[in-house]
């Protein structure tokens, strides 16, 4: 196993990943990005995956960001390649076929905000921080989060957070709409947990077909989009959790998906 990337397997197909650099705020450091980018292609060739959970090792951080202890070292080639880094592992995790929820569970600046964004919902720990704090450093949101975060919130807000390089804590990150839901620190995982298991008793073939059509279609105009979404409906009429579905309905039970 990955000592910085830890992978549990738990029943119905939900996957939990979690950044295990506690020490370090769980910091994106170059070992911990190969390895979990790594991960993230081992998880995408499971067929009977359904959900994936990302959170961080600890109370105190989900991830801190980048790691600036080692950037600090780092000449102007490995700061690129570093950067190219991030930005693949993030959209990584939003390349993902299947719904991956973001557990923050404590602090989540710079990259670590922009990591939760790839992430398709978001529920965080009642004493979580976070924002895409780059302006305050001299650079930019590098990983996504000049895009991801105005899809969130609109442009508007997103402007004011990135240029602010504002903190927010969860209750007002979830008034944004950032999260979903606040939770006490305890009981952040199960809530998770709760979340995913909602999601993976349905078809899992179908949830993989919702998450492109939303996934792409939001990036286009309306008629293509609706397109896309047609495309994505004719992929599900050929499966046989499709057919169960009908004669579960017929029968008054709860269908059995087997995500053929």
């Amino acid at each position: 196993m990955l000592s910085n990337v830890k992978v549990s397997h738990e029943e119905n197909g939900i996957a939990i990943v979690t950044l295990n650099r506690p020490d370090a705020a769980n910091a994106l450091s170059r070992e911990l990005l190969h390895n979990l980018y790594e991960t993230l292609n081992e998880l995408k060739m499971l067929s009977n995956l359904r959900t994936v959970i990302l959170t961080g090792a600890g109370n105190k951080a989900f991830c801190a960001g980048a790691d600036l202890k080692e950037r600090a070292g780092m000449n102007d080639s490995e700061v690129k390649e570093t950067l190219k880094l991030i930005g693949d592992t993030i959209t990584a995790v939003e390349s993902l076929p299947v719904p991956v929820i973001a557990a923050i569970n404590g602090s989540a600046f710079g990259g670590g905000l922009e990591l939760a964004l790839a992430c398709d919902m978001r529920i965080a720990s009642r004493t979580a921080k976070m924002g895409l704090t780059e302006t305050s450093l001299g650079i930019i949101p590098g990983g996504g989060g000049t895009q991801r975060l105005p899809r969130i919130v609109g442009i508007a807000t997103a402007k004011e957070l990135i240029y602010t390089a504002r903190r927010l804590d969860a209750e007002t990150a979830k008034q944004m709409r950032i999260i979903s839901q606040v939770v006490d620190s305890e009981i952040l995982l199960e809530a998770a947990r709760t979340l995913a298991k909602e999601i993976a008793v349905n078809a899992p073939l179908a949830l993989r077909a919702a998450k492109m059509s939303i996934n792409q279609g939001v990036e286009t105009d309306l008629k293509t989009g609706l397109q896309i979404e047609q495309d994505c409906y004719q992929t599900t009429l050929r499966t046989d959790d499709r057919l169960e579905g009908l004669t579960a309905f017929k029968e008054k039970r709860k269908p059995i998906f087997t995500g053929q």
